[in-house]
């Protein structure tokens, strides 16, 4: 059984990454557990991902005019980065952000926005709304091109009052139309076409003969807003700072109820969303503050395995036991359809209401679906992985069946099994040498209810 600090370490690794290895929880072991979080919560300490070698030996990960390389990508990133929680905070902005390759079809903006969300997500709640309303896909996807002084159109003023900051009830409808007018003008360079002349980037363009510079009044406040004192207005709301902190306890924390619900149902831990909330307006939406108060919070310590893992972190997670992502491999080219069978196509939400999470990522299909894919993953002796948990199993003779068991438990969370998926893991023993011994109960331990949970 692992001792209490590696079995924290291992949740804080799972909530602020995908998980870690057992030589990864080791190396980490030695140190305390605020330091972990602050390298977590600095990046920058740590060089970014090499992806030239995806771009030299996979070129045809390199395509602009799909997510299916993309996502791919991604995957690579989350599993092998340094920089953990900077590709965790881009899948949070990505399920709060919600915008969708299907509408755009327009690749290469889809993968910038996924960057703005890596360089943005940890930094002040201002300057990532900003980049955000300048985003040629979030423009297009909420119509923003198409919102100017004497025609406006409100989508984007909505949603981002709505499901990016606010949430419903906080606001009314004069504020609607008032921060559809501020954000008239805000609009995007038509990129050059794919083919056949290559890639080529939207880039954002503000026309100011094409903004109402009118006096407006927006939640309580008048002026002749543009976009930017919108946002400036809404940062400094307790009502934004409730929203984010609930979806950062939702995303990171334990799941909640389907955002829908907020307006009429309470938070499940509302002392933690009063925590989170005071330091989001006390330190003016500084997300690093934020996220360091989560994550050396007791709530965040003691919500070990209080999350269904989603797709992305569950196809991210498997590929970190089994090691076959370590590196390159034409695997990579299967991994968004992997996802979107589970029900997250990462880079194409459903709607601008992004995924239900929770409880509802599991349904019979979607379970058999990761299941399936986990038992790929593990089950073979000669997965780095695998291998890597058999070597630590093998010292002397080949361990007896509760020492495999509680072995593989171990390397997989370490996971806490109910005492009835232990008695399933211990029945379904294999015989056979030690390392397809391992495999096998590897192939079990993937497929118990416990291993869904983060």
């Amino acid at each position: 059984m692992a001792d209490e600090q590696t079995a924290l370490l291992a949740h804080l690794m799972r909530r602020a990454g995908v998980g870690a290895t057992q030589d990864e929880l080791e190396a980490l072991a030695g140190r305390p557990y605020e330091e972990v979080v602050e390298d977590l919560l600095h990046p920058e300490r740590f060089a970014e991902p090499d992806d030239d070698v995806l771009f030299r030996y996979y070129p045809q990960m390199t395509a602009p005019d799909t997510t299916t390389a993309s996502a791919g990508r991604w995957v690579y990133r989350m599993v092998n980065t340094r920089r953990p929680l900077e590709e965790k905070m881009a899948l949070f902005w990505h399920h709060v952000f919600a915008t969708a390759w299907f509408k755009s079809e327009h690749m290469l903006s889809m993968g910038s926005q996924i960057q703005t969300f890596r360089e943005h997500g940890l930094g002040r709640m201002r300057d990532l709304l900003v980049a955000l309303s300048r985003d040629p896909a979030m423009i297009y996807w909420l119509d923003n091109c198409e919102n100017h002084a004497d025609a406006p159109n409100e989508n984007y003023g909505r949603e981002l009052l709505e499901l990016f900051s606010m949430g419903i009830g906080a606001y009314d409808e004069t504020d609607v139309k008032m921060a559809g007018r501020a954000f008239t003008g805000w609009t995007f360079e038509q990129p050059i076409p794919l083919y056949p002349h290559g890639a080529y980037p939207a880039r954002f363009v503000y026309r100011p003969e094409d903004h109402d510079d009118s006096e407006k009044t927006f939640l309580g406040h008048t002026g002749p807003f543009n976009g930017e004192d919108v946002i400036d207005i809404i940062v400094g709301q307790e009502a934004t700072a409730r929203f984010i902190a609930r979806h950062l306890y939702n995303f990171f924390v334990a799941d909640e109820p389907q955002v829908a619900a907020w307006s009429v149902q309470e938070p499940n831990n509302p002392e933690a969303i009063d925590t989170l909330a005071t330091v989001f307006l006390e330190r003016e939406g500084d997300l690093r503050a934020v996220m360091r108060t989560l994550l050396n919070a007791d709530f965040f310590k003691q919500a070990q395995f209080a999350k269904v893992k989603s797709p992305a972190e569950f196809v991210a997670g498997v590929l970190k036991l089994s090691g076959t992502l370590g590196t390159a491999t034409p695997l990579m080219g299967a991994l968004q359809g992997a996802m979107g069978a589970m029900g997250q196509k990462l880079m194409d939400p459903p709607s601008v209401e992004g995924w239900h999470t929770g409880k509802e990522w599991i349904d019979g299909g979607t379970l058999m679906e990761r299941v399936n894919f986990a038992v790929q993953q593990v089950g073979d002796p000669e997965a780095p992985g695998t291998r890597a948990v058999a070597s630590r199993l093998a010292d002397g003779d080949a361990p007896a069946t509760e020492s495999l068991v509680e072995g593989c438990l171990e390397a997989a969370g370490p996971l806490e099994a109910s005492a009835e998926t232990r008695e399933a893991l211990l029945a379904g023993a294999a015989d056979g040498d030690h390392p397809q011994r391992v495999a096998k109960m590897l192939t079990l331990v993937v497929a118990t209810p416990e291993y869904q949970f983060a």
